[in-house]
């Protein structure tokens, strides 16, 4: 019997850094349209690529509502030990949690994260949101949706729908957390799968 190696499938970019940045513009508008205007809103970024792509959704959010301080209404949500899958990854570091001045409370919290897979991150912000106080209304808004929930969990505002089979992976990379080589590079790239 002969076995047949298969090359491995070169990674595929799906989204440029064009792209990225026209479906955080979109996104921005989303928010402020189901909001109803900037009042009482606060973007929680969940570390890594979430904070990230959460400073730019409010400076978008800044330029499209000039009465809005974009540094005023970003924070970061640390979810590591809500994680129910700590015994099953490698150990990493847990990120700051840092909220906005003002706080959750009685607040509309969009959370921002770079994929949303199966659902549990989300599950683990949820988790930790409550220990921080109670926000009127929280959403969550994703760069990218692939598909593949394990919970009942949906993104109210997505970049783009990626439809993928379990075996890819979806790498984000951004320019804040991904230098190559000193370059800083802003993309979605699908690895793997046959």
């Amino acid at each position: 019997m002969t076995h047949v190696t298969q090359a491995p499938v070169p990674a595929r970019v799906v989204l440029n850094q064009a792209d990225i940045d026209r479906a955080l513009t979109r996104i921005a508008h989303e928010i402020l349209e189901a909001n109803k205007g900037s009042q009482d809103l606060v973007l929680l970024g969940i570390p890594r690529r979430g904070y990230p792509l959460a400073v730019r959704l409010a400076q978008k959010i800044a330029a499209a509502d000039p009465t809005v301080d974009a540094a005023a209404i970003v924070g970061q949500l640390d979810v590591t030990m809500f994680r129910d899958d700590l015994s099953h990854q490698p150990t990493r570091p847990p990120h700051r949690t840092q909220l906005p001045l003002t706080g959750i409370d009685n607040k509309v919290v969009v959370l921002i994260d770079d994929v949303l897979y199966s659902g549990r991150t989300i599950r683990a912000a949820l988790d930790a949101l409550v220990d921080l106080g109670r926000p009127r209304i929280v959403r969550l808004a994703v760069l990218i949706d692939r598909g593949h929930r394990e919970l009942p969990i949906r993104a109210d505002h997505v970049g783009k729908n990626l439809p993928t089979s379990s075996a890819e992976k979806v790498r984000v990379r951004l320019e804040e957390t991904d230098a190559v080589d000193g370059q800083a590079v802003n993309e979605v790239v699908i690895e793997g799968g046959a």
